[in-house]
């Protein structure tokens, strides 16, 4: 239950978020959503709708000397039948950029999805009221990370001392987007996501425009960084294009020129860094489509298998392999007119000698240690290589 002597907010003004591309108005708050409603409306894919509805990224930021703070929301999760439930979400309150305390809400709204009907049950849940007591009484930036993996509608924000905006006008604001992994598939808190955690590092204001299953080349997501304000734009192409075995090479190349093509229009400068898949053994040389091991879900475990056979490379089929072969060749030819393009391997940041290390739980996405390495990994090179040294030096 709320404390009442807190100051209240009826509602979270706009000004407190960040790492949105549009807020909605529901009947209950505010909604985040990471792309805008004109490229919602191309698609007519339900998970599409769902994983941009999911908070990655998104964080309340201001400026207080409170020391308690409550928070009204209203989550929702997926459960997929016959699969073993994801963690449930966590909000991540940090200090002066320190992750200091988490919450998750107790109950949520459950989005039951039966894969083999197509069909999806709401079990509704009601308003939630998280509460971080205890904070520093000195004045003090205040950030409260979303849950990447839970729809999170906003309500009434209180504090028991004045909060004010704030806004990091000297960052870099780097626009990234991705599969899963980048939208933080097995990350064990929206701050240990592997994006938040380069970000963080290198100290600029993130944009997570990484969508679980939906890193696909679409049009409508190239128009949306297009539009965005942006110092870097980074693209990690490959994994979903195999596992949904999407298209084939002759369609590959040129969906990833004119991808490029329309981020290009609007950012005709701005440092751009196309990456490939990092190491993932079941897709290197097999292509898709790839599917839930059905051997392993009946012992309660979820991993994932590729169903392609790799004589099906010949006839066009994409591999990991094909896939960052293509890329480079892609990159480099543009970098011929286009200095500011480049290519990462994303073997650097995530290859063999790892995986033998820290194997992928599911055989498709990075735990929560993978991903600190990855983000660790990606930190100098966004420092270095692609932000621009006008805006690092400040």
């Amino acid at each position: 239950m709320p404390t009442h002597n807190l100051i209240a907010s009826t509602q979270i003004d706009p000004s407190l978020l960040q790492g949105f591309a549009e807020l909605e108005q529901t009947e209950f708050g505010l909604l985040p959503h990471r792309l805008p409603a004109k490229a919602r409306a191309q698609s007519s894919d339900p998970q599409m709708a769902m994983v941009e509805s999911e908070p990655s990224g998104v964080r309340i930021a201001f400026r207080t000397a409170a020391t308690a703070i409550e928070i009204d929301v209203l989550t929702s999760r997926r459960e997929l039948v016959g699969v073993p439930p994801r963690p449930v979400g966590v909000f991540d309150l940090c200090i002066d950029g320190r992750l200091e305390s988490q919450q998750s809400a107790r109950d949520a709204t459950i989005l039951r999805i039966d894969m083999a009907s197509g069909t999806v049950v709401r079990e509704p849940a009601g308003v939630q009221t998280l509460q971080f007591n205890g904070l520093a009484s000195r004045e003090k930036k205040v950030e409260i990370w979303l849950p990447h993996n839970e729809i999170t509608e906003l309500g009434a924000l209180r504090a028991n001392a004045p909060i004010v905006a704030v806004t990091d006008m000297a960052k870099a604001l780097w626009v990234h987007h991705g599969s899963s992994i980048s939208h933080g598939s097995n990350a064990a808190s929206p701050t240990g996501t592997w994006p938040a955690i380069a970000a963080s590092l290198v100290g600029v204001d993130l944009m997570n425009m990484g969508f679980g299953g939906n890193a696909l080349l679409d049009p409508f997501t190239a128009r949306a960084i297009r539009d965005r304000p942006a110092d870097i734009i980074s693209v990690k192409i490959g994994i979903n294009l195999v596992n949904a075995d999407l298209m084939r090479l002759r369609a590959f190349g040129p969906a990833v020129h004119g991808f490029l093509d329309t981020i290009r229009e609007g950012h005709p400068d701005t440092p751009l860094l196309v990456i490939s898949p990092i190491y993932c053994p079941i897709h290197e040389t097999t292509p898709g489509p790839g599917m839930f091991d059905l051997d392993a879900l009946a012992k309660g475990e979820m991993k994932f298998v590729a169903l392609g056979k790799e004589e099906e490379v010949g006839g066009g089929k994409l591999t990991l392999t094909v896939i960052r072969a293509h890329l480079q060749t892609i990159v480099e030819q543009r970098a011929e007119d286009d200095p500011n393009i480049h290519y990462l391997d994303g073997r650097d940041l995530y290859g063999e000698p790892d995986h033998a290390r820290l194997p992928l739980p599911d055989r498709l996405h990075p735990d929560a240690e993978a991903h600190r390495l990855i983000g660790g990994r990606f930190a100098p090179f966004l420092q270095d290589k692609v932000l621009p040294r006008s805006v690092a030096q400040t």
